[in-house]
């Protein structure tokens, strides 16, 4: 009990995200064993510079850890932290584990430890009639075989997942970009209370979180993180779905698809899979058999957290942070705007949230309040 208010104090500090909690972690053993070290102990954490340390002093000043935890009962009793033995075991292997995961509805111990398995399906909000049967399908025959399903309660492909898995009698996940206590989109309320009474909600945002743009590519890593395969069943190539292929790739998951028609521009996302290696779903028996090969969970090793720092990068994603680092050293900022980034990049938005999201999964980039970017 005693940590998990050293997890919710350090954040709360402005520039202090996941993969620098792990990284804290590794340093000194604990949460409540970094809070205690001064300056000169946290300046060999990698990332700790001048600004960030003193962030750091304001805030343990005012923040006491188990004052905190208690007022944080009051409105969100029911969350994880890593060291806590419910956390789901799976995302301790990505490289930024959400460092409070709340929960509501019924946890189960076996999905936590890996005893079971999860496999995502993720698609796009506006499927055709063929993917939204495939999907349900799917999710249903998935079910009887004793598979949790996980997804992400949006509109569309998520919603006939979630739909299919419940029909087979099976227990689903829906990670929200949300508290877990807001429902959105506000029409899927009764398959919200199906989810609650036959599986489990997460998030890692507070109770009361409204819906933000910026929430739901993060929500994706979740998504990848807890499952040992990720179906993509119908995917336009701008989809937020293909963040989650992506993302279950670097974390070493199968990704399947669904064959999609060379003439539907809502399959073109998923024909780009394909030729990145995903493999293609031919039947539900074919799909059960691939998925019963799955290997069990493995015991997670810890990442050193400086080992992305050492491995390259694709050429769009090392523009952007160069592009980034040029924006702050002209303006005389350790963090821009998102509106002004994407204002001097001329990229899309969604490009460059895309590409943002992928850094900071890297521990290149840190997002702050107010939708700004800085870089580490």
């Amino acid at each position: 009990m005693e940590e998990r208010g050293y997890w919710l104090a350090w954040s709360r500090i402005p520039g202090i995200g996941p993969v620098t909690l792990g990284r804290l972690q590794q340093e000194f053993g604990s949460l409540s064993a970094a809070w205690a070290a001064d300056s000169n102990a946290l300046q060999r954490v990698s990332g700790m510079g001048p600004q960030t340390l003193q962030t750091i002093a304001q805030k343990r000043a005012i923040l006491i850890p188990q004052e905190l935890l208690v007022q944080h009962l009051q409105t969100n009793p029911h969350f994880w932290v890593p060291v806590d033995q419910g956390y789901p075991r799976a995302l301790l292997e990505i490289p930024d584990p959400p460092s409070l995961l709340y929960y509501h509805g019924q946890p189960d111990r076996a999905e936590g430890h890996g005893e079971t398995h999860l496999v995502a399906i993720v698609g796009t909000r506006d499927p055709s009639d063929y993917a939204k049967r495939w999907t349900r399908k799917i999710a249903y025959a998935l079910a009887k075989r004793g598979i949790t399903v996980v997804s992400g309660m949006a509109e569309g492909i998520d919603t006939q997942a979630h739909l299919g898995c419940l029909e087979g009698g099976g227990r689903t996940l829906a990670v929200l970009g949300t508290g877990v206590d807001t429902v959105y989109p506000p029409r899927n309320q009764g398959l919200y209370t199906k989810i609650l009474e036959q599986g489990l909600i997460l998030s890692e945002y507070p109770s009361g979180t409204q819906p933000s743009r910026a929430h739901f590519p993060r929500r994706n890593r979740i998504v990848a993180g807890l499952s040992r395969a990720v179906l993509v069943m119908e995917a336009p190539v701008k989809s937020g779905a293909l963040i989650t292929a992506y993302l279950a790739n670097d974390y070493n998951r199968d990704v399947y698809v669904l064959p999609g028609s060379l003439d539907n521009p809502r399959a073109m996302g998923c024909l780009g899979l394909v030729h990145r290696g995903a493999q293609l779903i031919l039947g539900v028996g074919q799909l059960l058999d691939l998925l019963g090969a799955m290997p069990s969970l493995p015991k997670p090793a810890p990442q050193p957290p400086t080992a992305v720092q050492s491995t390259p990068i694709p050429a769009e994603q090392a523009a952007l942070l160069e592009g980034l680092q040029q924006l702050c050293h002209h303006t005389g900022e350790s963090s821009v705007p998102f509106d002004l980034l994407v204002q001097r990049l001329n990229q899309p938005s969604g490009e460059v949230s895309s590409l943002l999201l992928q850094l900071e999964l890297q521990g290149r980039v840190a997002q702050l309040p107010g939708m700004r970017y800085s870089p580490l």
